[in-house]
């Protein structure tokens, strides 16, 4: 199957955080015999097997908004700047879309689904949490729905919890399935011990905006310190001022934390209020038997469970108890093996989210017969 994959980020280098599950994503399918992968995306290091569906003049383009943070970043900061950058956007993606015969267009983030109109190509529509923001925008929906009225689709939810609001808006145009993202082998090899000895180490891992900060730093407050400490990882991406007792280390890679943080951590933590799809840094720890401790957000109910796989907290009082609770070295090994469990079970690796792919590829190019 000739399959067209689209995403406007990808990783410029190992060490860039930016949009490391397309990688992932495109190598798990080009490991596959019966998948013919293109991919259209910022410059970066091709896994084996995938070929660059970009013209030069695109790739410029797109490291050149990658460098200025993206369109989600020049929303926050200079609408101005990302009204025009859509435009080229939906432009460039447009034409890349027409320039070659292809079976399947494997699209990430609806928006990118928007200069598919005017074709007919059977389409896969990866859905993130970020796009729900989009769904907001006056007469989006609309032109999403006229998109999927000229062709087969599915729409493919990372998680469970977003299928009933896809399926008010857009199923009687597509098929809904929600498709979990997969982890890397190595996460599940991750050697940890339960916490010992005066201090304890915390993990925070996200872009540094308002709402993936969310409650962080107010219900924080009092409860970490020298000893409880917390460290934080990710891009500033809003300006923010870091609380004194904060460690910030700044952005992160996958190998950092792999080798050198997962091993020795209490836990993750996210209290974030942003639209989370399935956050792929929450099943990477969960799949290295570290816990995760976690706001209520939905996205996050559908992956935890609360006092089996991780902790729930939807205010300080109950933050402060999943702190000591998942500080007991029994607790925390207990709930770190059976949140891999849980990934083993219901998420499965990148190869296992290939499958998932692939099977959906079929069945939209079987309608077609």
């Amino acid at each position: 199957m000739n399959i067209l994959m689209s995403s406007t980020s990808y990783p410029e280098s190992p060490q860039d955080w930016r949009g490391r599950f397309i990688v992932n994503q495109a190598a798990a399918l080009a490991r596959r015999g019966d998948v013919n992968l293109s991919l259209w995306a910022p410059p970066g290091e091709l896994p084996a097997g995938v070929s660059a569906a970009t013209t030069q003049a695109d790739a410029l383009w797109l490291a050149g908004l990658s460098r200025q943070g993206g369109i989600a970043h020049q929303l926050r900061t200079r609408r101005l700047l990302a009204g025009g950058s859509i435009l080229v956007l939906l432009m460039r993606l447009g034409r890349a879309y027409r320039r070659r015969s292809t079976d399947v267009v494997h699209v990430n983030w609806l928006q990118n689904a928007l200069p598919l109109w005017g074709t007919t190509t059977p389409a896969l529509i990866t859905v993130l949490g970020s796009d729900f923001g989009l769904l907001r925008l006056p007469g989006m929906k609309a032109l999403l729905r006229a998109v999927l009225r000229q062709r087969r689709a599915i729409l493919a939810p990372n998680a469970d919890w977003m299928r009933p609001a896809l399926e008010q808006a857009f199923g009687d145009l597509a098929e809904i399935r929600p498709m979990a993202f997969g982890v890397d082998d190595p996460w599940f090899e991750v050697e940890r011990h339960p916490p010992a000895g005066n201090v304890r180490r915390w993990l925070a891992v996200t872009r540094l905006t308002r709402d993936k900060i969310g409650d962080l730093f107010g219900w924080g407050e009092g409860l970490f310190d020298d000893v409880r400490q917390l460290h934080l990882f990710g891009p500033m991406q809003e300006t923010l001022e870091l609380p004194s007792w904060v460690r910030y280390h700044g952005p992160t890679h996958p190998a950092d934390l792999l080798e050198n943080w997962f091993p020795q951590a209490c836990g993750l933590i996210t209290l974030s209020r942003h639209d989370e799809g399935r956050p792929q840094v929450m099943l990477e720890a969960m799949a290295a038997s570290l816990p995760v401790l976690a706001s209520a957000l939905p996205a996050h109910r559908d992956m935890v469970q609360h006092r089996a796989t991780g902790w729930l907290a939807g205010s300080r009082d109950e933050l402060c108890e999943g702190l000591n609770w998942l500080e007991n070295p029994l607790n925390n090994q207990v709930t770190g093996q059976a949140a891999r469990g849980w990934i083993k079970q219901s998420i499965g690796t990148w190869d296992d989210c290939a499958g998932r792919y692939a099977a959906a590829y079929k069945d939209l190019l079987e309608r077609a017969v």
